[in-house]
């Protein structure tokens, strides 16, 4: 059990950030410049993806925090993370989607709506902080979950000795012989 709930802590973060650069960062800006894809065929699109990427988000983040409230070893820190995540996800969904959808709303029906507007702004800006703070779990629960690969190396013990550190020790043998090799 332990397993599965650390490879999600690990995983899971990883993967959103791949769908939110993929849609966010690429899908969105791209798919105005295809050929034939008008303004409002754009916004349909994207209303949908957005929506997909929103329900995608939510599910990832409560599977997230289901798996480190069981806390094979979660510390505080992932778990602030995470509540932050939840933040910035809720002023996304609640707050900055609705603005955007009234104003899609308005051109889907033809109507001429202002231009780029605070709301898409603000989109972004949460986009950025959502890959931070995910960027950031990633890192505290690897090295949570790893502990071995962030601590600083040691020299390898040798027959119950460190191992040489510089090339001096290392043409010593065990007797001292500076000529001999170990």
């Amino acid at each position: 059990m332990h397993r599965t709930t650390f490879a999600l802590r690990l995983l899971l973060p990883t993967f959103l950030i791949g769908a939110i650069v993929a849609i966010s960062f690429l899908e969105a800006p791209l798919k105005f410049q295809a050929p034939g894809i008008t303004i409002p065929l754009g916004l349909g699109i994207g209303r949908l993806v957005f929506t997909a990427l929103n329900i995608l988000t939510g599910v990832a983040l409560a599977v997230l925090t289901i798996a480190s409230l069981r806390r094979p070893r979660a510390g505080r820190t992932p778990l602030v993370l995470l509540g932050a995540l939840w933040v910035v996800y809720l002023v996304e969904v609640a707050i900055i989607r609705p603005v955007l959808n009234r104003r899609s709303d308005l051109v889907l029906a033809g109507a001429e709506a202002p231009g780029t507007d605070w709301a898409h702004y603000a989109y972004i800006a949460a986009d950025v902080a959502v890959l931070a703070l995910l960027v950031a779990l990633v890192v505290v629960t690897a090295r949570e979950l790893l502990p071995a690969a962030s601590a600083p190396s040691q020299a390898p013990v040798v027959a119950g000795r460190s191992a040489p550190q510089d090339a001096r020790s290392a043409s010593r043998s065990a007797d001292g012989d500076p000529g001999s090799a170990v």
